[in-house]
């Protein structure tokens, strides 16, 4: 099948199912009810002495109640994907994906909420007045720069995990790949020159978490619609105004000032990460081929890569990624966000901060690196339930090193209560399945 008729084959299905089920997620009740006594526990009478216990002591929501393993996935609908700014209607079969994904995979319990508000402070005012109700919160689809505003003014003012996975997600499975490909072609971090094509969300947590990891700043040369940043680029004062994020890297990297052809910026380059547009042609085999031997190149747009990944190859690429399941090396974010949620949730986390994503990357890579590493697998897949708890457990940990852990446990402990959590979340849907709860029949071609 070609990839144009794998993607419109995807496409007709996702609508025609769609159309059949009716959404992709539902509640269910994780309690027993044998008849209407049982209600007199779990709602009134009884259930004021829950509310009472939790009004003496606030914490105890995260015991009490569903708290503990639940968290929002919030969006304007500004940035869907490729699609763009397509409303928070739209973007609600996204949000719901995410969250079968966040079940099924970490085993939590996550709830989609696409709001009809587009000025950045009011929905920082939104977002907090939800904090009594979750565990955690996963920013997703905001438009650049007021998702880097939104995030940062959330981490600074709430006591709960805040996430947003077109940059932390994105960051941490880019740094895994990257600290493989690093190990597969013989360099180190600090040295490696890094060109970072596309400077939206994406790339600039890329590139903040490349340089938090230990990379010289200085190394990188970032490349806008508007050709290569430099300090000295005539629209530098605009862009300490309307975005201050993008400004900061910019003073930081490209020390050697290159400016001009394109070309300039990947001549003598190690690493290419492209995060832009979908393709292809948006990256030129020419541009590659001035790259380094055995080049890293990343082409994460979707779900068209920049460049196809045997053009890049061809142009002298050793190791490809993209983001699409269909080509070796799948750098998606779902890797690492069922994860990062099952351990930050298990420890009753205050935060997420760089110093967790860092380290749910490296054991991500590490997972990768025990089965074996090749020019073809740098990063596990999806199919590899196993990594999940490891990661969470690994995540856990450094948050109880780091002092954010309402709840400490071992990493022992975590892991073995993530394997419990996501592999209780997989028996449940499986048993749907087998008792035609959730019926089959339909995805039957």
């Amino acid at each position: 099948m070609s990839e144009d008729s794998f993607t419109n084959e995807a496409s007709r299905l996702a609508l025609k199912y769609s159309s059949i089920y009716g959404g992709k997620i539902e509640v269910a009740p994780k309690v027993p009810i044998r008849d209407l006594k049982d209600f007199s526990i779990w709602y009134t009478p009884g259930v004021a002495a829950v509310s009472e216990a939790i009004k003496s002591s606030r914490e105890l929501s995260f015991e009490y109640t569903c708290r503990w393993n639940t968290l929002a996935i919030i969006t304007d609908g500004s940035r869907v994907l490729g699609l763009g700014d397509i409303g928070p209607e739209a973007a609600m079969p996204v949000m719901e994906g995410k969250a079968l994904i966040y079940k099924y995979l970490g085993g939590v319990d996550a709830i989609p909420l696409p709001i009809d508000i587009y000025e950045p402070d009011k929905m920082i005012e939104v977002i907090k007045s939800l904090q009594p109700a979750f565990g955690g919160i996963n920013l997703e689809d905001i438009s650049s720069p007021k998702c880097f505003y939104i995030m940062d003014k959330l981490r600074e003012e709430m006591e709960i995990p805040i996430w947003h996975d077109d940059q932390q997600g994105t960051a941490g499975v880019i740094l895994a790949s990257l600290i493989n490909s690093l190990k597969l072609t013989e360099r180190k971090l600090r040295g490696t020159k890094i060109v970072f094509f596309g400077v939206g969300a994406a790339n600039i947590a890329n590139a903040r978490l490349i340089m938090e990891a230990g990379a010289d700043p200085g190394d990188f040369i970032l490349i806008d619609s508007k050709g290569i940043l430099h300090s000295e680029r005539e629209d530098m004062d605009r862009l300490l105004l309307e975005h201050p994020w993008k400004h900061d890297l910019v003073i930081k990297t490209n020390k050697e000032k290159v400016s001009g052809n394109l070309t300039k910026a990947f001549d003598s380059s190690d690493v290419l990460i492209a995060a832009s547009r979908p393709g292809p042609d948006v990256i030129k085999k020419e541009w590659i081929s001035k790259m380094n031997g055995k080049a890293i190149v990343f082409t994460l747009a979707n779900p068209i890569p920049e460049i196809w990944p045997w053009e890049a190859r061809e142009a002298g690429a050793y190791i490809v990624a993209t983001g699409r399941s269909d080509f070796p090396n799948q750098a998606n974010n779902s890797l690492i966000f069922p994860a990062v949620f099952r351990g930050v949730l298990d420890i009753r986390a205050k935060a997420i901060t760089d110093e967790i994503v860092i380290s749910a990357a490296e054991e991500l890579a590490r997972c990768a690196e025990e089965k074996g590493l090749s020019r073809d697998h740098i990063i596990p897949t999806m199919a590899e339930w196993e990594v999940y708890p490891k990661v969470a457990a690994k995540v856990g940990e450094k948050g109880v090193e780091l002092g954010l852990a309402r709840k400490s446990m071992s990493k022992d402990e975590i892991y073995e209560r993530a394997i419990e959590i996501i592999g209780r979340s997989r028996r449940l849907l499986k048993s749907l399945i087998e008792a035609k709860i959730i019926p089959l029949q339909p995805i039957k071609e």
